[in-house]
């Protein structure tokens, strides 16, 4: 078997990245925008904070509704979203003539401070970065599928870097920037660096894209990781009209009696007569996203008809609510956050100094092979 060359590896390093590098590059800093998606909203648009001069105590969820609906007596609502403390709560809903609204209601004065019916910020940095708004056509997306394929370009850059850069790990103890000896040169230094810098990070991000890529086959196949929620059986549904159905406090202590460290971050309401209280949330967990604990309750008898936790929860399962907090740096606030955006920074850096380098180089190879057939001709018309 021929022995691999390091100059095999390092043309081999060049093809994982450069045939896709815009798009790599591209996904890496929107991902790296995403990161800072909710503090850039709050930088962005006051309504969206939760401003509280008077250091007031949280008000209850029910009482943010109960806003809402006193203030659009004929609304619909659906859903609350229960984001960053400094962030408003988000109430959705449907109206006469909103066909969908998102009220921003500040959590701690009660006041509904806008009411949005376009795309969020967030929403939209989100889709950028995980399926560059290609549709979403039955069960998959093509956009989907290529941002999560590049975690294989990723890792394999990783791997065949690390091959050819020999004794890597010299970079640790002994970081070098020449800054003197031609852009070539700092150029060079600046992507090793940061390659040797961040294996941690290109590891993190190579695993978790490739469990996206591999929940996206497993969606575009039809087998779910988590169950629908259920309906309510027919057979058992009030026969009275009088009937009363559970409020959302209700529903919400029963989920606090069950899960004690249970704290709501998304929340569906009965949508018709059969629908149940899908209350999702997060723990005390550090590794595990908001939405590791779900409920659904039945809204007649008060009754939990399915739940799910990092307790219960299967491998697919399990893996699936690891996935967001380690992608996207959610673990401990602000100062994981931070770190993931230093990092993201650093990757799509590497992404433009690589190409800068092989650009350098072939144009390089092209100079010096117009001048060896120029010296060819040379000699040969001296003959």
């Amino acid at each position: 078997m021929a022995k691999l060359t390091n100059r095999f590896w390092f043309q081999l390093h060049g093809w994982f990245s450069l045939p896709v590098w815009l798009i790599f590059c591209f996904v890496c800093l929107t991902g790296t925008v995403a990161v800072f998606s909710h503090e850039l909203t709050w930088l962005t648009n006051p309504a969206a904070r939760a401003s509280n001069p008077d250091n007031l105590p949280a008000r209850p969820i029910p009482e943010l509704v109960a806003r809402v609906q006193q203030q659009f007596p004929t609304a619909d609502i659906s859903t609350v979203m229960v984001f960053e403390p400094y962030l408003v709560h988000v109430v959705a809903f449907t109206d006469h003539d909103k066909p969908y609204a998102l009220a921003y209601v500040n959590p701690y004065s009660g006041e509904i401070q806008q009411v949005n019916q376009g795309q969020t910020f967030i929403g939209f940095m989100r889709s950028l970065h995980g399926w560059l708004l290609f549709p979403w056509q039955n069960g998959y997306s093509v956009g989907y599928y290529l941002v999560s394929a590049m975690a294989i370009v990723m890792l394999g850059a990783l791997i065949t870097g690390l091959i050819v850069y020999k004794n890597f790990w010299r970079s640790f103890v002994r970081p070098q920037l020449r800054w003197r000896q031609g852009k070539k040169t700092l150029l060079t230094d600046l992507h090793r660096l940061a390659g040797v810098w961040s294996i941690w990070f290109l590891l993190l991000m190579s695993a978790t894209g490739l469990w996206y890529l591999t929940q996206a086959v497993l969606w575009h196949a039809d087998i779910d990781i988590e169950p629908h929620t259920p309906v309510v059986s027919a057979a058992t549904l009030p026969n009275s009209a009088d009937a009363r159905r559970l409020d959302l406090a209700a529903a919400l202590d029963i989920a606090q009696q069950r899960f004690p460290d249970f704290q709501p971050s998304y929340l569906l309401l009965p949508e018709h007569q059969r629908g149940m209280y899908t209350l999702m949330g997060g723990g005390d967990h550090i590794f595990y996203d908001r939405l590791a604990y779900t409920l659904s309750i039945n809204p007649w008898t008060g009754e939990i008809a399915s739940e799910k936790s990092p307790a219960n929860m299967n491998t697919w399962q399990t893996i699936m609510h690891l996935a967001d907090p380690l992608h996207y740096g959610t673990l401990a606030g602000l100062w994981t956050k931070t770190l993931w955006f230093i990092f993201g920074l650093l990757l799509t850096g590497m992404s433009i100094t690589g190409f800068l380098l092989w650009h350098g180089r072939t144009q390089y190879a092209i100079r010096r092979s117009r001048h060896t057939t120029d010296l060819s001709e040379a000699d040969y018309e001296a003959s």
